[in-house]
C-alpha cells in the first residue's frame, strides 16, 4: 500500500472514498487484495479498511495462460485454458490436506505441520473467510471456474471484467457472486469481442449484484 501517491488525493477529488486494490491478472491465484479508506497523508497500516473481507485475486483467460506470448514465456504453467482449473484444483487440494493435518494435529498432537503462508490463504478459502476476485471474459470460462469453486464448496466474491456475464447471468445469480464490469472498454482483445453496452443491466435483471469498474 503505497499512502505516498498523489493518487489517493486525486480519487479523494473525484468522491472516491474506499478502493480494493488487487494484483495483476498475470497468474491463475495471484497476491491477496487489500481493501483500503482513502486518507490522505495518513501511513499506511491506517489506510487498510479493517472491517472490509479479506480476499485474493483470481484469473481466467489469455492472460494467465500466455502461450502466444513468445519463446521467453512457454515453459510455464499453464498453457492453455484448460490447464487453468486444473491448477486451481490442484491447489485447493492441497489447501485441504494443509487444514486436514492442523486439524489432525490438534487433536492427537504429534509434530505440527509446517507453517505454508500460500497454503493458508487458499485455505481461508475453503473456510468461506476469504474472497475470490476473479478476472474473467469468457462465458465458457465462467462457467467452469463456478462449477470448480462449487466442487470445493466455495463461494465466489466478484467475477472481475466478467464482459460475457449476460451470457450466463443465471448461473452467476444462482452461485451468488457478484460481477464488476466495465462501463465502456471492450473489444480490445479476442475475449473482449462479445462484450455488449447492456452487460450490466441484463445480469442485474437477472439477479447478480453488479457494480462498474
Amino acid at each position: 500500500v503505497n499512502s505516498d501517491t498523489d493518487n489517493l488525493y486525486q480519487q479523494l477529488a473525484g468522491g472516491l472514498t474506499v478502493a480494493n486494490l488487487l494484483h495483476g491478472s498475470a497468474n491463475p491465484i495471484g497476491g491477496q487484495n487489500c481493501v483500503i479508506k482513502l486518507k490522505d497523508g495518513a501511513p499506511p497500516e491506517e489506510l487498510k479498511f479493517k472491517d472490509a473481507p479479506p480476499g485474493i485475486k483470481f484469473a481466467l483467460g489469455e492472460n494467465v495462460k500466455q502461450s502466444n506470448w513468445g519463446e521467453k514465456i512457454n515453459t510455464r504453467f499453464p498453457q492453455s485454458r484448460m490447464g487453468v482449473p486444473t491448477f486451481m484444483a490442484n491447489r485447493f487440494t492441497a489447501a485441504q490436506q494443509y487444514l486436514k493435518a492442523g486439524e489432525t494435529f490438534k487433536k492427537s498432537g504429534g509434530v505440527a505441520p509446517r507453517r505454508d503462508l500460500e497454503l493458508e490463504a487458499l485455505g481461508e478459502i475453503l473456510q468461506g473467510q476469504r474472497w475470490i476476485h476473479c478476472h474473467s471474459y469468457r462465458q465458457d470460462e465462467i462457467l467452469t471456474f463456478l462449477r470448480l469453486t462449487e466442487e470445493f464448496g466455495v463461494k465466489v466474491g466478484t467475477l472481475q471484467h466478467v464482459l460475457e456475464g449476460y451470457k450466463v447471468a443465471d448461473e452467476i445469480a444462482k452461485h451468488g457472486a457478484m460481477a464488476s464490469t466495465f462501463a465502456d472498454m471492450w473489444a480490445y482483445k479476442a475475449e473482449a469481442w462479445d462484450a455488449i453496452p447492456y452487460n450490466m443491466a441484463l445480469m442485474s435483471e437477472r439477479g447478480v449484484i453488479v457494480s462498474v469498474n
